[in-house]
């Protein structure tokens, strides 16, 4: 099953150097390497096995974006699942950026009616930390006016911190078919394990598919005496982060990332494969649970999330 994927904007807006982290597994720091996209760069990128990302990522040169808008018109907007639209923080040509953008509005509106519109505002490191959340809800006003009467989802990211994970995960979470029926199962797996928060990560990309957290839902777990615990809510996506960083230490030192098993005072956590196309993370704040339980947990319910991601993939093919 194949989701088409058009990623649009501005030259220079970052749309390569965040698809290279993202689904290539380069660092930040290697991304000032990378080129100007030249006209259409297509990337069949195979996500949770038998689900293919079409990514096409669209050079931002106007001679392009006109090209998209005319003669490539019905290739470019036709059969779209998601359209990405990355506007630089600091472009000093807003007003032509929604020009264009707006054009992109009715090129989906044309061809490609259920297409889902995710929007970043990217580069918000180069905004000072004080004035950051200002600048981007400013940016979120401005997009959503522009955006007219079309659903859009806002983003603020930097491939410097989690925020791009959180904007990812959001984008691919979409494109998942059954996504709902997933995350009831892992709250059920979450209830059997006694576990505070599981999270399900995709195996290459390490996007957060799904989460249970205790907090979720007041009748998600046993009744009776529960401790509640500070929860970050930028956790999933550094989390996301700080696997990955980890997974490309593991590749310097031709060393393979299998599993990762924490016991701290606080908290046990146990990172493990879930099925062939997915890792989970548990977390249980119970000392009493052995790690030993956790991964047994893990085990016996293997079986049950290969069949819910069959299942969800078949339904749409």
């Amino acid at each position: 099953m194949k989701k088409k994927v058009l990623l649009m904007g501005a030259s220079g807006s970052g749309k390569t150097s965040m698809r290279s982290m993202i689904f290539s597994n380069n660092p930040a720091s290697l991304t000032s390497r990378l080129g100007a996209t030249i006209d259409v760069e297509q990337n069949h990128v195979r996500f949770l096995g038998d689900l293919i990302l079409n990514l096409w990522d669209c050079g931002g040169q106007d001679a392009f974006m006109d090209s998209y808008l005319s003669t490539q018109r019905s290739v470019i907007f036709s059969h779209v699942g998601v359209m990405i639209y990355v506007f630089d923080v600091e472009s000093r040509e807003m007003e032509k950026d929604l020009e264009y953008y707006r054009d992109c509005l009715d090129g989906l509106s044309q061809f490609s009616k259920d297409a889902n519109v995710f929007l970043l505002v990217h580069k918000i490191d180069l905004v000072r930390d004080t004035e950051r959340n200002a600048v981007v809800q400013r940016k979120v006003a401005e997009l959503e006016k522009a955006s007219g009467e079309t659903p859009v989802k806002v983003f603020g990211t930097s491939i410097y911190d989690e925020s791009l994970y959180k904007a990812w995960s959001n984008i691919v979470n979409t494109l998942i078919p059954n996504a709902r029926n997933l995350s009831k199962h892992l709250r059920i797996f979450a209830e059997a394990c006694s576990a505070t928060e599981v999270i399900l990560f995709e195996r290459t990309t390490f996007l957060v598919i799904a989460t249970s957290s205790r907090t979720d839902s007041s009748d998600a777990f046993p009744s009776g005496p529960v401790v509640l615990h500070a929860l970050d809510p930028k956790r999933y996506e550094r989390t996301s982060e700080l696997i990955k960083a980890f997974k490309q230490s593991c590749s310097r030192l031709r060393e393979e990332f299998r599993s990762l098993e924490m016991e701290l005072a606080e908290f046990t956590a146990v990172l493990d494969e879930m099925t062939k196309n997915t890792y989970v993370l548990v977390v249980v704040h119970d000392p009493v649970i052995e790690t030993a339980a956790i991964k047994m947990n893990i085990c016996m319910a293997r079986k049950k999330f290969e069949e819910l991601q069959g299942d969800s993939l078949i339904s749409e093919k």
